[in-house]
């Protein structure tokens, strides 16, 4: 039999798309208010991988990452989740999003995102908040799996991840009790 264990804590992150008439600015301190310190994010960049978001929250949409400071315990992604869902209907107007903030966190083994929506290969976490399972770790680096997001599939991005996986590892190690380290 196996003995129970709270698994090693994570790093959150939060990918944002959002329209120009944004203030990212207000955006990243409410964020910083529900989630921590920023200890880095990437330079926005258009966001041309899809025309999903086009309709609701305008054309010439543009993106970037952020990565969360502090390690926090996995359990706590539904209310992460909860409070970006809050952020993007702060910034709404007439009921359309100007901002999508998708939330989630870096493990040493995998990369999940949360979401309210359901599929096969996302677990119900709580509070209407499921797992997405996107990436995992597998021979030196973050994998893409049939269902991840092409976005999230780019080299680019999954070199994004692993350097952030590292910076995980280092926080992991200079916290006792951290779990395993690889």
């Amino acid at each position: 039999m196996g003995k129970v264990r709270r698994p090693a804590q994570v790093k959150l992150f939060a990918s944002i798309i959002f329209h120009a008439d944004v203030d990212l600015e207000e955006v990243l301190r409410r964020l910083g208010g529900a989630i921590g310190p920023i200890e880095e994010r990437t330079p926005p960049a258009l966001f041309t991988h899809t025309t999903y978001y086009d309709k609701e929250m305008g054309e010439g949409l543009r993106r970037f990452f952020v990565l969360f400071t502090p390690l926090v315990d996995r359990e706590t992604l539904p209310d992460v989740k909860i409070a970006t869902n809050g952020t993007e209907d702060f910034f709404a107007w007439d009921g359309r999003r100007a901002v999508n903030i998708d939330s989630g966190y870096i493990a040493l083994e995998h990369v999940i995102l949360a979401t309210t929506k359901g599929y096969a290969h996302r677990v119900y976490l709580g509070k209407g908040i499921h797992a997405d399972l996107t990436l995992t770790f597998n021979n030196g680096s973050y994998r893409a799996l049939e269902w991840t997001y092409p976005d999230y599939a780019e080299e680019q991005t999954i070199a994004l991840f692993n350097r952030w996986r590292e910076l995980c590892r280092q926080s992991l190690r200079t916290c006792a009790g951290g779990g395993p380290h690889s």
